[in-house]
């Protein structure tokens, strides 16, 4: 089995949990690390959410890297749940993590040459904004060969937006590092909100969580907790978990349908952070972007379910990265 070499770059938050989760019990993936920004919440509590996710997963061996505190340039907002901050240890119990000294943009920039280097080359699993990965970019020209891809979730086109009416939350937070990444020559796969709302979990999806031990009962209380339906806008019951589905992606492609597309972000203006995919090359522009456009629902459910699972299964004693303690 060849393993994809990850890199996770994230803004926990409920759906990155999930994500982080379902990633480090997947022996597809050999994580690398995780590379941590501010978004969802204040950098200090994505960096916090983040050790207690890994401690609870037991993989002491996965670094978390602190990083961009905030965007390149426009002002900082924050995700609809910031009031949660970091989660509190009713939720997610706290751990014996601490993040490494290495900041996250150093991280993808030392994993990206050092793969290069040896002819190979790393994913970044995108469920952020995109400030980390924008400074390893653009400080480092040398960086993007030991690029495989950046598997993103984020932008929206016929679904609109969901943090504003034209914008994904990811996109907005830092629109401006969203169109450098797009931009970069490093290939792209977007998983845009036309296609994560097309996959809702209920309550009872939510309650199957908790056969994964204790990592599954912290996720099965996060999603309990923070109500993600919005039946006025799917048509159902259920919510989507968006930033899983690049894991499942890299897991199982044939679950998804994708088109190619050029793919840009607007960097100013009422409309900043609205992305635009041109399907039918009216720009005369070259395709930056696979833009995944269907999943099969019920199969990335199920998977999501089974990977979640696997931390009941395998159950290992928590270690911690480089033997440090909090």
């Amino acid at each position: 089995m060849t393993r994809h070499k990850v890199i996770i770059d994230a803004d926990p938050g409920v759906d990155d949990a999930a994500a982080i989760l379902m990633a480090l019990a997947s022996p597809e993936l050999d994580v690398l690390g995780l590379s941590i920004v501010a978004g969802n919440v204040s950098l200090a509590d994505t960096v916090t959410n983040a050790c207690k996710l890994v401690a609870l997963s037991g993989r002491g061996d996965v670094p978390v890297h602190a990083g961009a505190s905030g965007p390149l340039v426009r002002e900082q907002v924050f995700g609809k749940y910031a009031r949660i901050g970091s989660f509190n240890d009713e939720l997610v119990p706290a751990g014996d993590i601490v993040p490494a000294k290495e900041n996250a943009v150093q991280f993808i920039i030392r994993s990206a040459r050092a793969a290069a280097s040896i002819g190979e080359q790393i994913t970044i699993c995108a469920i952020g904004p995109l400030t980390n990965v924008a400074l390893a970019l653009i400080q480092h020209p040398d960086v993007a060969p030991g690029i495989r891809q950046i598997v993103s979730m984020g932008g929206a086109f016929t679904a609109l937006g969901h943090r504003t009416p034209w914008a994904e939350f990811n996109i907005y937070a830092d629109p401006h590092a969203a169109e450098i990444v797009f931009q970069s020559g490093v290939p792209i796969v977007l998983m845009p909100l036309d296609m994560t709302f097309q996959a809702l979990f209920t309550a009872e999806h939510f309650e199957r969580f908790q056969a994964g031990g204790e990592a599954g009962a912290a996720l099965y209380n996060l999603f309990s907790t923070f109500d993600r339906s919005d039946e006025k806008r799917f048509g159902r019951p259920g919510g989507p978990i968006h930033d899983a589905t690049t894991i499942a992606w890299l897991i199982r492609p044939e679950l998804f349908t994708s088109r190619e597309a050029f793919v840009g972000v607007q960097v100013s203006g009422l409309t900043m952070g609205y992305t635009y995919a041109d399907f039918y090359k009216k720009l005369d522009r070259a395709a930056n972007a696979t833009v995944v456009t269907d999943v099969d629902e019920t199969g990335f459910i199920d998977l999501l379910i089974e990977r979640i699972a696997r931390h009941g299964d395998h159950a290992a004693g928590r270690k911690t990265m480089g033997g440090s303690h909090a």
